[in-house]
């Protein structure tokens, strides 16, 4: 299809795509019951309120939509010219979470700062901003990417030092899904195979060397193959989020009536609340989320299909960056409460608690649906993609 081609119309109206904001919608509420229900007796232990992960959580799905709302707005062409500032931005925040007595220390690893009663997550913004760094590249190198290595060494040596921050941290989970992001968009650009290939190769070899010199990663590495071995320090997680998966059986055992929510699972409304989701649902609630998310990352995907065949490459980038960025951490949160994968602190977007993440997965949507409602909108929308 030529550049200038009509493109068809695979949704209608003039609002946001119904399909991918109502999966958005449907993923936002089971979250909003799921951290309610696996909070409820933490919140009332430790701070004398059942409701208080559940009443924050509310709150930073207003703030959230608000942004979102606002992002939702902005013109794709301005978010292409804003990349490198956006990229900066997210160096700077990078670097401060770093600095003694700035960035915020929770369970050894400094990764959040505060602002006021709120805290910020660098990492969730980082992500977001390596993909319009990287879309924006490669639109404006699209040549050079597709012949030689030089092509590609700007935005792997951009992508190495935001995984350094990010391992200064440490925050382990978040390097491997900017790596897997930004090779996923170098692939889809058109980056000669050999080239790409060969950059997985380095960097899964620096990412075990880093597991093997690390003696924490190393036991996370050795629980995740035998929780068993160590039941009561180093696969006392896993051990007990299996068990949540084995008590809910097929229906669950009810809304509310999750055990393993009761202090044995930690981190039980957060990483890990997909494990009490399927605890109280059962194989058929884990199903349902499972299927939500495949459907919202391949609708994702088909719109960056659709771009791409309009010729709006950034606007595509965009969207096939935020799908693997989904579509990554969907991924590894389930496998590794599920014993699939290592232990990681990655959240599931929009049902895991936490307000950085669910902002900037907020914002990620809008973008998307900015970017649908533009190839819509006919030759204006067209040519604001295309910029």
């Amino acid at each position: 299809m030529s550049r200038g081609a009509i493109m068809p119309r695979y949704s209608t109206g003039d609002g946001p795509d119904p399909v991918l904001f109502g999966l958005a919608v449907a993923l936002v509420s089971i979250g909003l019951v799921a951290i309610t229900s696996a909070s409820i007796e933490y919140g009332h232990w430790h701070y004398d309120n059942p409701w208080y992960h559940a009443s924050r959580h509310g709150v930073y799905l207003c703030l959230a939509a608000g942004i979102a709302v606002v992002a939702y707005r902005i013109p794709i062409d301005a978010w292409q010219r804003a990349s490198p500032l956006c990229l900066l931005l997210a160096l700077g925040l990078l670097i401060l979470v770093l600095i003694p007595g700035i960035g915020r220390s929770v369970n050894g690893s400094q990764r959040w700062l505060a602002l006021g009663p709120l805290t910020v997550q660098p990492s969730e913004i980082a992500k977001f901003a390596l993909v319009l760094y990287t879309s924006g590249f490669l639109v404006r190198h699209a040549q050079t990417v597709h012949k030689s290595w030089q092509g590609i060494a700007k935005p792997v040596f951009v992508l190495a030092v935001v995984a350094l921050l990010l391992l200064l941290e440490p925050d382990f989970g978040a390097t491997v899904i900017a790596m897997g992001t930004v090779f996923g968009l170098l692939f889809v650009a058109g980056a000669r195979l050999i080239y790409v290939v060969g950059l997985i190769g380095m960097a899964l070899g620096a990412l075990a060397a880093m597991v093997i010199v690390a003696p924490y990663r190393l036991q996370r590495l050795t629980a995740y193959t035998d929780p068993w071995s160590d039941p009561f320090s180093s696969g006392f997680q896993l051990i007990q989020s299996l068990i949540a998966y084995g008590r809910g059986d097929y229906f669950g055992v009810g809304l509310g009536n999750s055990i393993q929510k009761l202090f044995y699972l930690p981190e039980a409304h957060t990483d890990f609340v997909f494990s009490i989701w399927a605890e109280e649902t059962g194989l058929v609630g884990a199903l349902v989320v499972i299927v939500l998310y495949g459907c919202f990352i391949a609708r994702i995907m088909m719109i960056g299909r659709h771009a791409q065949r309009a010729g709006a490459l950034f606007a595509a980038y965009m969207a096939f960056g935020v799908a693997l960025i989904f579509a990554g951490q969907g991924f590894v949160n389930m496998g590794v409460s599920s014993g699939l994968l290592p232990t990681k602190g990655l959240t599931l977007p929009f049902i895991s608690y936490g307000g950085s993440s669910l902002v900037v997965s907020a914002v990620m949507l809008a973008v998307v649906l900015r970017i649908d409602h533009a190839l819509r909108a006919g030759a204006d929308g067209k040519q604001e993609v295309r910029l």
